[in-house]
């Protein structure tokens, strides 16, 4: 099998997960086109028409899209280990929270992921504050459903936490340190403990440092190329 994905998405993170929890054999993939990349994105179109990451092709060339999409098939593919709770409740409850994550969180981040790419001039405090309430707003959401074991739900990771932590990078590490916004955390205890708890599963701890490695190269990128812009229009 094989995984197009980038690192710094958010959203290919929970796939991840899956592929080291349960061991699988599948080649990653970084397609052109995404995050500071000027590149088209080509090829990777005729994969995924929908031109988002990630996607999953199967050995035998079917392709499928959608991050929870493909988490729900490689659990139903590969049941070993379990990454959904075995109640309903349980089960329930890492969709929601999911679910929280997909349509709450990021969408309150989008206002900065936009923003991050402009020239500072457009940063007024009054957009960035604004945002930046928006996702402390939505991360209170995770706070009133997060598990308090260690885990999102229960005591073992599940595909809940794959949805989790890349955010919780963003929001308690990327965010503050681009825009200068207090860190989220302090206000949301069980939340907070939870990212604390979560960075000593050796899973985890692999995909929090993958994410910030991403974020950091795609900054790395971004300045290469504003100073090569910069340079040609002397």
């Amino acid at each position: 099998m094989k995984l197009y994905q980038t690192y710094a998405s958010p959203f290919p993170t929970r796939v991840r997960l899956a592929i080291y929890a349960k061991g699988l054999d599948v080649e990653i993939i970084e397609p052109p086109g995404f995050h500071a990349s000027t590149e088209a994105k080509g090829d990777y179109l005729k994969i995924n028409p929908i031109g988002r990451v990630p996607t999953l092709v199967l050995d035998d060339g079917r392709a499928l899209p959608e991050s929870e999409v493909i988490c729900e098939y490689l659990e139903d593919a590969f049941p070993e280990p379990a990454l959904r709770p075995a109640d309903a409740w349980g089960r329930a409850r890492m969709r929601l929270l999911s679910r929280i994550c997909d349509f709450y969180v990021v969408m309150a981040m989008v206002p900065l992921f936009n923003l991050s790419g402009r020239s500072r001039r457009h940063w007024t405090p009054e957009v960035v504050e604004g945002a930046a309430t928006k996702v402390a707003e939505a991360l209170g959401y995770l706070e009133a459903y997060i598990g308090e074991d260690g885990y999102a739900v229960g005591r073992a990771l599940t595909q809940a936490d794959g949805a989790i932590v890349p955010q919780l990078v963003l929001a308690a590490e990327w965010i503050p340190t681009v825009f200068g916004t207090p860190d989220p955390l302090p206000a949301l205890p069980k939340l907070a403990a939870y990212w604390r708890a979560i960075q000593a599963d050796p899973i985890a701890a692999r995909l929090i440092r993958e994410t910030r490695d991403a974020i950091a190269g795609v900054a790395a990128q971004a300045q290469e190329q504003a100073k090569a812009q910069a340079e040609a229009a002397v």
